[in-house]
């Protein structure tokens, strides 16, 4: 069955910087476009970025771009996500996501951004 496990959240101050990653099994990773998605507490889980299964086709969505990455290394069956210029609108749990046959998601990162 498809899993995904997200790693790398954490507490970091505005301004700081993390890396999310993603491990995928269970399907062929290469064939599979991935997302990062974040949920605020009281709010939708919301689309943050998206990359196709050959990594040429990226989309952000607007409150991330210029400060967040995402990339996949196909070799490592992994997504990740870099996160510069926090700001406390950030603080969310972070999930990825991957369409294979149904909605798959992660357990998903607490990002927490505070002084």
């Amino acid at each position: 069955q498809v899993q995904l496990v997200e790693s790398g959240g954490g507490l970091v101050q505005p301004g700081g910087s993390l890396r999310l990653s993603c491990v995928a099994s269970g399907f062929t990773f290469s064939a599979y476009g991935l997302s990062w998605y974040r949920q605020a507490p009281g709010k939708e889980r919301d689309l943050v970025a998206t990359i196709s299964s050959t990594g040429t086709i990226i989309k952000y969505a607007d409150s991330v771009k210029g400060r967040f990455t995402i990339s996949r290394d196909n070799a490592k069956n992994t997504v990740y996500l870099q996160m510069n210029s926090l700001k406390p609108d950030d603080t969310a749990v972070y999930y990825c996501y991957v369409l294979v046959k149904i909605r798959n998601w992660g357990q998903g990162t607490q990002v927490t951004v505070s002084m």
